[in-house]
């Protein structure tokens, strides 16, 4: 639930804490799944300032990053945390500053 709100699909949270759907064909037109996320997903989730993207990687810890976006979040000194989606959403809770989120519902 984000902002009083349950989605049934996998969401990006901005900044300024909008949540909006993911855009997984970024990732499958490259790697031919959403589990990987690829450097062009990576680049749309980023925004300019994020310290730390949270990535929600599923109930079982399906979702990972490429080794080509875990690059460029580096080149923009973004912290990635990776955590199964229920613990991802602990910590998006207790962090605070400006962190951004990806998490994946779906399974």
């Amino acid at each position: 639930m984000v902002n009083k709100e349950t989605y049934e699909y996998d969401i990006i949270i901005t900044l300024n804490s909008e949540a909006k759907k993911r855009r997984k064909k970024l990732s499958k037109a490259v790697y031919g799944t959403s589990h990987t996320i690829s450097k062009d997903e990576a680049k749309y989730v980023y925004e300019d300032g994020a310290d730390v993207l949270i990535v929600g990687s599923g109930q079982y810890g399906t979702v990972e990053l490429s080794e080509e976006a875990a690059d460029y979040l580096k080149k923009k000194n973004c912290k990635v945390i990776l955590l199964p989606t229920p613990q991802a959403i602990k910590e998006w809770n207790r962090l605070e500053g400006k962190v951004i989120g990806l998490f994946h519902v779906t399974c």
